[in-house]
């Protein structure tokens, strides 16, 4: 009888976890990234899949400036808006995170970060499936360098 009973227990909990599959999904819609003193990001690509209604894009500069000195953030737009946004980004200023303001054409972007911080975004996916997106870094003179292709990919 203990043994039916601890069977039973035994394929309940398999059953329950396999019918959530939030934890993957979570773990599938939250990416890192990370930038350094040498004015690099570590991917030159990203990729979450269609079934993310949002995702979590979370920075960490691993260097050691400060952000006056090697700021760092994380930008999304269309690869047709990137140069336009990052060019307009630098007359925004450190203050705004050399992002302009109220800009449709930024999806998301993070604060400007300096060595040893982490900062984070979480943005909706609805309507970008298909769309060519680049994400950069918008700090003057980062943007031609750190840059990478952002995609969602089709399941």
């Amino acid at each position: 009888m203990r043994t039916s009973w601890m069977l039973l227990a035994a394929t309940a909990f398999t059953a329950a976890l396999a019918a959530s599959p939030t934890f993957a999904a979570d773990d599938e819609c939250t990416l890192t990234i990370e930038g350094n003193d040498q004015m690099q990001f570590n991917k030159e690509e990203m990729t979450v899949p269609a079934s993310c209604d949002s995702v979590t894009v979370e920075l960490e500069h691993t260097g050691e400036m400060d952000k006056q000195a090697m700021g760092h953030n994380w930008v999304l737009t269309k690869t047709d808006d990137y140069q336009a946004v990052a060019q307009e980004g630098i007359q925004a200023g450190l203050d705004n995170d050399y992002v302009p303001q109220d800009d449709d054409r930024v999806i998301a972007h993070t604060e400007v970060i300096g060595g040893g911080e982490t900062t984070s975004v979480e943005f909706s996916t609805e309507d970008l499936a298909g769309e060519d997106l680049t994400f950069f870094c918008s700090f003057p003179g980062h943007p031609s360098i750190m840059n990478g292709t952002f995609v969602i990919a089709q399941e």
